[in-house]
């Protein structure tokens, strides 16, 4: 049974650090599952300060270290029309969800949230450009990607899992 294509894009300030490693992490769990052909995930900044720039060396390197490139991916900036691209726009921090709110001119279908909101225990993703911190910023996406994608799957009956 072929099933719907669900959209998300993650969100973050700069989309070098964050939503880039929440884009490629979730891409290989849907992977894994045998789901891709069921996703389209891409993920934008809130600022204009990074865009064209390439994925950050600490968020290449967490996702190199599980054989995932990101070559090709460059910073684009969230656009007020990715409200009717996208199911699902996932900001990582509040801050990044009043910049999506102020971009998208609203949020009226309930498109935006936060990603660790889908967990069990709701934060936000600490910025590993500020921190540096990237093992705990990797812990918290990969948390919150899967409590996304396990939403996800209870919320869509007809998905059929390939493989875990």
């Amino acid at each position: 049974m072929k099933c719907e294509l669900i959209s998300i894009e993650f969100v973050c300030h700069g989309n070098i650090c964050r939503s880039p490693l929440a884009e490629y992490l979730l891409r290989h769990l849907v992977q894994t599952r045998g789901l891709s052909d069921s996703f389209h995930i891409a993920s934008a900044a809130t600022s204009r300060e990074e865009i064209g720039n390439p994925v950050h060396r600490g968020t290449r390197a967490k996702l190199q270290a599980l054989g995932i490139s990101t070559a090709g991916k460059c910073a684009v900036r969230l656009e007020k029309q990715d409200y009717g691209k996208y199911d699902y726009l996932i900001g990582m921090d509040r801050y990044n969800i009043t910049d999506m709110l102020r971009i998208l001119g609203g949020d009226p279908d309930g498109k935006v949230s936060r990603l660790l909101d889908f967990t069990d225990h709701p934060r936000d993703v600490a910025d590993p450009w500020y921190t540096g911190d990237f093992d705990t910023a990797y812990d918290d996406v990969l948390e919150g990607c899967n409590a996304l994608l396990d939403h996800i799957l209870s919320q869509k009956p007809n998905f059929s899992q390939k493989s875990k």
